[in-house]
């Protein structure tokens, strides 16, 4: 059956207690309409409840709300399995499908910082080097690349072919990862002077948002572009990273208004200083 997620917005005054008791009742109905309540996430501060449905439809898991409880989302979106592994994160979370036990509280939100990567030249390597030499030193990158972001908790979504997509939990372990990221390709090209490898980075923050039915759509937009806007060497961050970054010892140096394709209005972007 598809998969859905179900979001109630501006519940600030409930707490998780209420949460896993709505759920019970969820759970308790669901089987008359052919419905499989699987997880749920409450974020306390950004007052939002996020419920993942394996259901018929969206108006099977909408009825089961209506009979058990009566809470309504504010929206419901088809989402994919690996929508929901890539970001939420089996590792952190266990199984991204596991059903959660009547009465259990899970106050994880779906609030992830997602990280993007991009090597400069990599064709003229290729030119240059030949394949095999270029696919070398491409697995060089990608070895410095994975090992930041293993030691910083981060997830490692897909290789791009030039680069990686990575999320993170914490806002701060992102940002501490990318700066890692620049450092080690510096002591890669001290120790290898002749094999100078450089990138871009680029992440952005947020929760998920219905984006032409695509999980998380936006928050991953933005990363790629602003790893595409940057140069190489550069780390490029919205200031919701930046924010969410206070009482950190991070330097951030404002670039401005930035127009992005894809986003009405302009971004405030910000340089990560990392040397």
């Amino acid at each position: 059956m598809p998969l859905y997620m179900d979001i109630h917005k501006n519940v600030t005054d409930t707490i998780p207690e209420d949460v896993a008791a709505a759920h019970h009742q969820d759970v308790e109905t669901q089987g008359a309409f052919g419905v499989k309540y699987l997880r749920w996430w409450f974020n306390r501060d950004a007052g939002s409840i996020y419920c993942l449905v394996d259901a018929p439809n969206a108006e099977s898991a909408m009825e089961v709300h209506k009979q058990s409880h009566g809470l309504m989302p504010d929206e419901i979106i088809p989402v994919e399995s690996g929508d929901v592994e890539d970001f939420i994160g089996p590792d952190q979370l266990g199984p991204a499908l596991q059903e959660q036990p009547p009465g259990s509280i899970s106050t994880d939100s779906v609030f992830r910082t997602v990280v993007f990567t991009d090597l400069e030249g990599s064709t003229n390597m290729t030119q240059r080097l030949g394949d095999e030499a270029a696919l070398e030193l491409l697995q060089r990158h990608d070895e410095l690349m994975s090992s930041c972001v293993d030691e910083h908790s981060g997830r490692r979504v897909k290789h791009t072919g030039d680069g990686l997509m990575a999320s993170f939990v914490s806002v701060a372990k992102a940002v501490q990862c990318m700066i890692d990221m620049q450092r080690a390709l510096v002591r890669h090209n001290e120790s290898e002077p002749s094999e100078v490898l450089r990138a871009r980075m680029g992440a952005a923050a947020g929760e998920p948002v219905s984006h032409h039915d695509d999980l998380f759509g936006a928050t991953v937009q933005l990363a790629a572009r602003l790893c595409d806007y940057g140069t190489p060497g550069q780390i490029l961050v919205p200031s919701v990273v930046r924010d969410l970054c206070i009482g950190k010892t991070f330097k951030f140096d404002s670039l401005g208004d930035v127009p992005m394709k894809g986003f009405e209005e302009p971004v405030r972007v910000y340089s990560v200083s990392w040397q």
